[in-house]
């Protein structure tokens, strides 16, 4: 009987080997075949009983195994469904029945036969597997809990089963387990022991779980929500906190620390940034106070604490470049040459700032374009057009959101050299509001004894602007009296006729065509015709103008030529601008008027360099009003009532009748009424167009005149005499007639102009009238008492003779 129950525990079945799975009873489980001898075993299992034997290799890496390979405790499984895939593969699903023990393979070439014994679990009914199914059932629901891989599903199920050994089956197959472990808890037969094993291992799974969920929490609390990246990081660093494997500093922040010690920083900033990387290593590395201190660092190192351009200081070669690009200017350039050969002597120069003033399109910033070439330094320039915000300079403190340095060291830090020319470009168009005085802030920079320790709120460490050569431009001297004495002002009035058609012919031109992409051999622009633009097209201080009607020129011509297919040059004359230009603009030769009663031709300053300003007055009958008109300003509004004053204290001298203000209204009127006229300089412009007017006498068509008058006479100095000379020949005027105070400005004034002007020098209102007053050409003076006439005709002509023999006249 006993021989009997042997042969049926005996049975002869197919092997399949498996990789990287344990299969045990109870499971369910798809697999894919490949290899020929598993299909061949396959094969014999369907066409026999469906019975399998599944055992798992001891190496997943060996593609033939032998019997040695095999472990030889495995599963009886039964092949539940077998598809065969194109490719020649098997997809089988088995299911597992009980254990089994291979006791001998037997012999076969085409797959693994074997002869297998059933294995029974022992030891079922005892009281200590009920209380380790119990535990079990318990930690196996802590762990599902814990381990979020498995649905909470077979939770149920597991929980449902009451048979120990299917249990601990079904258990140990959800376990992430390596597959020596999973191998082990197969081959134990006795229940306790499989149920005791599972128990300890259940316990060291939970115990590397809730580890798991310890870190999971930390890094938690200390990302932001949307901030993923920054999660897998913090995961990452807390794991290998718990493996004891995490280094203190980072290399990033090893590698700052190395930058501010090559830096070359002086002993606060070092300190400073020392200071601020020992914060950042204490802090999140995604936290706002971590990424204000490492901004604060950045531009700490992008600031040049030492880095210097080799600087040129050959006088012979600047001037050479200087002369290469401006023409004229030969003050500034002077100066430059000045500054130059100082730098040269001395090494480091503690002077004044240069402060290029001037109109409009008279090349002040090309000009410290140059400067910057000539001296060999990096250019910077900033416009401080419209800065309200004394942060702009000086920077924002770190307390405020968004705070950066101020532009004076965002453009230095650019330019990565301590010592660039710097161009304030601008500044008398800074304004003053609510958020601060950026003038003001402009005070420390610009002061020779004060910049070598600049502070920016946002650095709040001194830093070193002496080596910086600062350049200012201005169109006019309305700055700030505190900044301006820190500032050596040069005037750049404007360009002569004969500058400006240098300027065309050497830049201009040359600079437009390689813009329009013309040729030299395509066209040809003569100095005659650039004269005649200059005359007739344009009327400005700078040649900003003549530079766009150059260009409007080139655009044509190169129309002209694509659209006509002309090769031949095409030559720009004088008759051809019309075409080009349209109609000519204005009229050169002003002075070849005849001469008018009551209009008198004055000369001004203005942002735009110099303007001839035609002064017209006309007697009504009345009640002895004056009226003005033109947009004039307070000061040139008193003007004209200390010219009346002058004019009526001198009513018996001039021949006008006693009742003549009283009788007579005045009105005295400025052309252009839309642009808004001021300064006392038209005093005696508007004394000699009241005399003129009411004592009938015309005014000399060719004279031009400045001057503030006092209620005695006196012609006082006036300011921009150079500008107004200039104004005078552009406008074709052929005597000036200037204050005695203002001779000495003549010597600045080029030797072309005074050639072409007859400027007279006067003290006294007298002898304004002596020379712009007609009255060869008689007029009839209003008083009824021809002796009267003929006395003030006779002071004029008094006057006349006296300036002629080089006499001052005295005052009446």
């Amino acid at each position: 009987m006993s021989s009997n129950q042997n042969e049926k525990k005996l049975l002869a079945v197919p092997v399949l080997p498996l990789r990287d799975v344990v299969v045990y009873p109870y499971m369910v489980v798809p697999l894919f075949v490949g290899r020929e001898r598993s299909i061949k075993a396959l094969e014999v299992a369907m066409a026999a009983d469906k019975q399998i034997l599944v055992a798992t290799q001891k190496s997943a890496a060996d593609d033939k195994p032998t019997e040695k390979d095999i472990y030889h405790i495995g599963t009886l499984a039964t092949v539940l469904q077998l598809l065969k895939l194109p490719d020649g593969t098997v997809k089988v699903l088995i299911e597992g029945g009980k254990r089994a023990q291979i006791i001998r393979f037997l012999n076969n070439q085409d797959y693994f036969l074997a002869d297998a014994e059933l294995m029974d679990d022992v030891n079922r009914e005892s009281r200590e597997s009920e209380i380790l199914m119990r535990s079990l059932k318990s930690q196996f629901e802590q762990y599902v809990k814990l381990n979020r891989k498995i649905p909470t599903e077979i939770l149920a199920s597991v929980l449902a089963i009451e048979d120990g050994g299917r249990l601990s089956d079904t258990i140990a197959a959800h376990l992430s387990l390596k597959l020596e472990e999973k191998q082990k808890i197969l081959e134990v037969t006795d229940l306790a022991k499989r149920l005791e094993k599972l128990v300890g291992i259940m316990e060291s799974e939970i115990g590397l779980l809730q580890v798991e969920k310890k870190i999971r929490g930390r890094v938690k609390r200390q990302m932001e929500k949307t901030q993923r990246e920054y999660y897998l990081n913090e995961q990452m660093k807390a794991i290998q906190k718990e493996l004891g494997e995490l280094e203190d500093v980072p290399n990033e922040l090893e590698s700052i620390a190395k930058k501010i010690e090559k830096s070359g920083m002086s002993l606060e900033a070092k300190e400073k940034c020392t200071t601020e990387l020992n914060k950042l290593k204490m802090m999140s590395p995604m936290s706002a106070e971590a990424t204000v201190s490492r901004n604060y660092l950045d531009w700490m190192l992008a600031l040049p604490w030492k880095n210097k351009s080799k600087l040129r200081i050959s006088l012979a070669k600047a001037e050479k470049i200087l002369e290469e690009e401006h023409y004229g200017l030969k003050e500034v350039k002077e100066r430059i040459l000045e500054y130059l050969a100082v730098n040269k002597r001395v090494k480091k120069l503690k002077g004044p700032i240069l402060c290029l003033v001037g109109p409009p399109g008279v090349g002040k910033t090309s000009l410290g374009q140059s400067i910057a070439n000539a001296t060999g330094r990096k250019f910077i320039r900033m416009s401080l057009g419209g800065i309200r915000d004394e942060a702009e300079i000086r920077g924002h403190r770190r307390t405020y959101i968004g705070a950066m340095p101020g532009k004076i060291v965002q453009k230095i830090s650019k330019t990565d050299v301590r010592n660039p020319f710097f161009l304030l470009d601008e500044i008398d168009k800074m304004a003053m509001d609510f958020r601060g005085d950026p003038a003001s802030a402009l005070l420390e920079v610009l002061d020779p004894e004060q910049n070598h320790s600049f502070n920016d709120h946002y650095l709040e460490v001194d830093y070193d602007l002496s080596d910086v050569m600062f350049v200012a431009t201005a169109n006019t001297l309305e700055i700030p009296p505190a900044l301006r004495d820190r500032m050596e002002i040069i005037r750049i009035p404007g360009y002569t006729e004969s500058e400006k058609i240098n300027i065309a012919l050497r830049h201009l031109i040359p600079k437009q065509m390689e813009a329009n992409g013309l040729k030299s051999s395509e066209i040809e622009i003569p100095e005659a015709t650039i004269r005649y633009m200059v005359q007739h097209y344009t009327r400005e201080a700078g040649v900003r103008n003549l530079e766009r009607e150059i260009s409007k020129i080139l655009r044509k011509v190169v129309k002209e030529i694509l659209l006509k297919a002309k090769s031949k040059e095409k030559v720009i004359n004088i008759g051809d601008l019309e075409h080009y230009l349209g109609v000519r603009r204005y009229r050169y030769d002003v002075a070849a008027e005849k001469d008018q009663i009551g209009q008198v031709k004055g000369l001004a300053w203005t942002e735009v360099g110099g303007e001839l300003l035609e002064i017209e007055a006309v007697t009504v009958p009345g009640k002895g009003k004056t009226t003005y008109t033109g947009q004039l300003g307070g000061v040139m509004q008193e003007s004209i009532q200390a010219a009346l004053t002058v004019v009526r204290s001198r009513a018996p001298l001039l021949g006008i009748h006693k009742n003549f203000f009283d009788k007579h209204d005045i009105h005295i009127h400025v052309p252009e009424g839309a642009t808004p006229k001021d300064g006392p300089s038209a005093g005696i412009s508007m004394c000699t167009a009241l005399v003129s007017v009411i004592t009938q006498t015309p005014v000399r068509s060719s004279y031009a005149m400045t001057g503030e008058i006092t209620l005695r006479g006196e012609v006082l100095a006036v300011g921009g005499i150079k500008e107004k000379l200039l104004a005078a020949h552009r406008g074709g005027i052929k005597n000036v007639i200037i204050p005695a105070e203002n001779a000495k400005d003549l010597k600045e004034i080029p030797d072309n102009i005074k050639k072409d002007l007859d400027i007279k020098s006067v003290r006294w209102i007298d002898e304004v009238l002596a020379l712009a007053l007609n009255e060869d050409h008689g007029g009839s003076l209003p008083a009824k008492n021809k002796k009267v006439k003929n006395k003030a005709k006779g002071m004029i002509s008094h006057t006349q003779k006296k300036l002629r023999r080089g006499e001052r006249p005295r005052a009446h």
